[in-house]
């Protein structure tokens, strides 16, 4: 459930200061005339990933040779950035005219620079056949504005992973398929254990799992002017919802101020009986917390009663200024075919956004017997994937959204303000900007 765009194995990057970001370089971040001719130069495709070495430096290694094979007089040059520096690098890199040919991003952040034409429209350099390969869902996470602009690469999405004895401990025989469910989880938890059933953070600048909910409540977040559309009976019924959590103490008071590091940790310490995260952290939990590991099982990602399913998504995007497009394009499909997808998916326990490498075995099929948690979690994941998509809007200042709305929402779960007056206040901010 908590889709704040991330890492398959590190934390999501924290927040930049994009608006001081944007204003000192985006307002130049296009100045170079489209018709100017590009520079002469050998074919060689300058490729940005996103702290992939060293753990898959022999993947992409050979990935590379193989293209460059297929694709005589081509080069690939293969630069791995940190991922916390990825987002002012690439800033400084594009408004600086030195961008390379094909980056690794996610859609969040590089529709904002789509918004100032960075990249290049990609609708009529990708044929029909290739483009029918995606997750329509999936790909539609990378257009703005009825264009494309990225291609979708791997992909995460949350499950509940559970602790099997402290639910049997509260009576609880199935884990919550939803939110209503959740909250009398929540209460048996609490009564009959003194713990708490799981860890939803409020922290603004961390992860937009509660922001996301709203929108499996049936909240919608922005209306087509962009203006706040949640100041309805829908929107407060959500903020109700978790101020109600909180106030019951069904919550752990640090949801105010730590992020979802914390909702691990507790989970890893016996605390929590449900973690909303990938199935990667299975591996966390088996490596920190083996007992843990032991009684936990995996279940699917819990919702509103819309039944949406969130998803993050990376992608592949070619900026406008590259002086190598047909060779650019051609890798960036390359790297993103099933073939490719499949094999990155299973090395890095990630999902891929093409249909027939979903359909694998390696999806479906246990590889022990009785399946491990591991391996339901991969086939809970890839079966969300076929009515999976991204829930936040593509939108410049989606994290100032979020900001208002969490800071709001703790101002009513202090008691600071009514739920009303929140979402009131909430709307009337975020408008007054605009």
């Amino acid at each position: 459930m908590t889709m704040y765009l991330r890492h398959p194995w590190r934390k999501p990057w924290k927040s930049l200061s994009l608006m001081t970001l944007f204003g000192l370089v985006l307002t130049w971040v296009i100045s170079c005339s489209p018709g100017a001719p590009p520079t002469a130069r050998s074919p060689e495709v300058e490729f940005w990933t996103m702290q992939l070495q060293p753990q898959f430096t022999d993947y992409f290694n050979e990935l590379i040779a193989r293209f460059e094979q297929e694709n005589p007089g081509v080069k690939v040059k293969w630069v791995d950035v940190p991922w916390g520096d990825m987002q002012s690098k690439i800033l400084t890199a594009v408004s600086a005219g030195t961008a390379p040919d094909v980056v690794n991003l996610n859609p969040d952040f590089a529709a904002q620079l789509a918004g100032r034409n960075a990249w290049m429209a990609l609708d009529d350099q990708v044929p029909a056949e290739a483009r029918q390969q995606y997750l329509p869902k999936i790909w539609q996470a990378n257009t703005l504005d009825g264009k494309t602009f990225g291609l979708p690469w791997y992909l995460t999405t949350s499950i509940a992973i559970y602790n099997r004895d402290l639910l049997n401990q509260a009576g609880v025989q199935q884990p919550p398929a939803n939110f209503a469910e959740l909250a009398q989880v929540a209460r048996q938890v609490r009564e009959r254990t003194g713990k708490y059933a799981t860890f939803v953070t409020f922290v603004p600048t961390d992860s937009a799992e509660v922001l996301q909910s709203l929108i499996q409540m049936g909240v919608s977040l922005v209306d087509d002017s962009g203006k706040a559309a949640f100041n309805t009976p829908e929107g407060r019924a959500a903020f109700q919802y978790w101020v109600d959590l909180y106030k019951e103490g069904l919550l752990p008071q640090e949801v105010l101020t730590q992020g979802h590091r914390r909702a691990i940790e507790l989970y890893q310490a016996g605390e929590i009986a449900i973690l909303n995260s990938g199935p990667q952290f299975l591996k966390t939990v088996e490596t920190n917390a083996p007992a843990i590991a032991q009684v936990s099982a995996v279940a699917p990602q819990i919702t509103g009663d819309t039944g949406k399913t969130n998803v993050a998504v990376m992608n592949l995007v070619v900026p406008r200024s590259t002086d190598v497009p047909e060779a650019a394009v051609k890798f960036a499909l390359f790297v993103t075919n099933p073939e490719n997808q499949l094999a990155f998916a299973k090395a890095a326990n990630v999902l891929p956004s093409t249909t027939t490498s979903l359909t694998d075995p390696y999806f479906s099929t246990a590889a022990e017997t009785p399946a491990s948690a591991l391996d339901t979690a991969r086939a809970v994941s890839a079966r969300q994937m076929q009515s999976a998509e991204v829930l936040l809007p593509r939108m410049e200042d989606i994290k100032e959204l979020q900001k208002i709305i969490y800071d709001q929402l703790q101002a009513a779960m202090l008691g600071e303000k009514s739920v009303d007056q929140a979402v009131s206040d909430a709307a009337a901010t975020w408008d007054a900007r605009l």
